[in-house]
C-alpha cells in the first residue's frame, strides 16, 4: 500500500536550518508530483512546496519562497525539503503528499522554531 514517512523534524533557533525528508512507497513515485503541506497549531493545512515528474520544475508558496527548496531522488524514491532562514512562524508538522491540499500525506514531522 502507499506510504509515505516523514522524517528531519526538530527544534531549531530562529534563522536556523533543517532538511527533511520523505520515503515513499507502494506507487510508482517517478510518476508523480509530490508536494510539501504544513498544519501550524490550530490551523488548517497548508501548502508548501511541489515538484514536478520528470523535469523536476518546482513551484514555492510566497511565504517560503527564497528560503526552501524541495528536490526529490527518483532512484531512491525520496523527497527533500531544505528549510533556511527559518522563522518562528514557520512552526508546524510537515507532511510530504502526492496531492496539493495534503489528502494522501504521511505521518507527519514536527519543525518547532524558536528561541
Amino acid at each position: 500500500q502507499v506510504q509515505l514517512v516523514e522524517s528531519g523534524g526538530g527544534l531549531v533557533q530562529p534563522g536556523g536550518s533543517l532538511r527533511l525528508s520523505c520515503a515513499a512507497s507502494g506507487f510508482t513515485f517517478s510518476r508523480e508530483t509530490m508536494h510539501w503541506v504544513r498544519q501550524a497549531p490550530g490551523k488548517g493545512l497548508e501548502w508548501v512546496s511541489l515538484i514536478f515528474f520528470g523535469g523536476g520544475g518546482t513551484m514555492y508558496a510566497d511565504f517560503v519562497k527564497g528560503r526552501f527548496t524541495i528536490t526529490r531522488d527518483d532512484n531512491k524514491n525520496m523527497l527533500y525539503l531544505e528549510m533556511n532562514s527559518l522563522k518562528p512562524e514557520d512552526t508546524a508538522v510537515y507532511y510530504c503528499a502526492r496531492d496539493r491540499r495534503g489528502s494522501i500525506r504521511g505521518q507527519g514531522t514536527q519543525v518547532t522554531v524558536s528561541s
